[in-house]
């Protein structure tokens, strides 16, 4: 491991190269067409951005630390993941939304350590704002500090789910939750980055989040933010398994064990 201020360095690199692969993203946002589409499975989209995305991001991360190993969405990185110190990536986060050109998507990177993030970025291209934390160092926005909510009645809190779009074996349970949450809180968002939506629950305009089926890349940069800006982060059981578990739940701390027992009681 090594100390809170090698990885505030270090973050502070990787949100150049976030901004640049963002800002490449969006320069090609207005030539982009179906006929650059490909299909990776079922309502599961990919084009050539992405793909070119993540082999700046991978060169660049090389560049920067070369112990470390690759878990990257599109399989562009040269080797495999190492015992230690892993890159997540996801170049682009929120494809469809890119595709469609809806706001919002970005551009998620995160080093782990032993499968726990120690730093991570999370650059939204639309509204160019970049979302960084790293160990014990807090969490940022543009250069300023945020943190999440204190909204602690669940009346009052905003939360947010992503949709699933191939792995619909708990979508009965799923909606009865969503059916809950729709009931009790004062309102629910889908916007179509899981990586955003854990950006906005690290900086309050969320209170709370959840989805299952996701990957490592989805969630590895968000979720340093939100424990960095002082919310709560697990899987559906309250547990730690939320990297490689394809399940997560993050909230504020005043709304967790509210959100974490009503979720349990419909999803499990």
């Amino acid at each position: 491991m090594y100390s809170s201020d090698f990885y505030k360095d270090l973050c502070s690199s990787v949100v150049g190269v976030a901004i640049t692969a963002g800002k490449q993203i969006a320069s090609e946002r207005n030539r982009f067409d179906d006929s650059k589409i490909e299909r990776k499975g079922m309502h599961d989209l990919v084009s050539y951005v992405d793909k070119n995305s993540e082999k700046y991001i991978v060169g660049e991360l090389t560049r920067l630390f070369p112990e470390a190993g690759f878990i990257a969405e599109e399989g562009t990185a040269d080797g495999s993941a190492k015992e230690d110190f892993n890159w997540v990536i996801d170049p682009l986060d929120g494809t469809t939304n890119f595709i469609q050109g809806i706001p919002f998507f970005a551009v998620s990177i995160a080093l782990i350590y032993r499968n726990v993030s120690v730093l991570g970025v999370v650059y939204e291209i639309c509204r160019e704002e970049c979302f960084y934390a790293w160990k014990d160092g807090g969490t940022f926005l543009n250069g300023a500090p945020v943190h999440v909510s204190s909204r602690n009645d669940i009346e009052d809190a905003l939360l947010a789910t992503g949709f699933p779009y191939s792995n619909f074996s708990r979508i009965d349970k799923y909606v009865s939750f969503l059916k809950w949450a729709m009931e009790n809180a004062r309102g629910v968002r889908r916007i179509g980055s899981a990586a955003t939506d854990l950006a906005y629950i690290a900086c309050g305009r969320f209170d709370g989040f959840w989805e299952y089926d996701l990957k490592p890349w989805d969630v590895a940069a968000g979720a340093i933010l939100v424990k960095e800006a002082g919310g709560k982060v697990s899987d559906f059981d309250g547990g730690e398994n939320f990297l490689f578990g394809r399940e997560i739940v993050a909230t504020n701390t005043d709304i967790n064990s509210t959100v974490l027992q009503t979720l349990n009681r419909f999803m499990k």
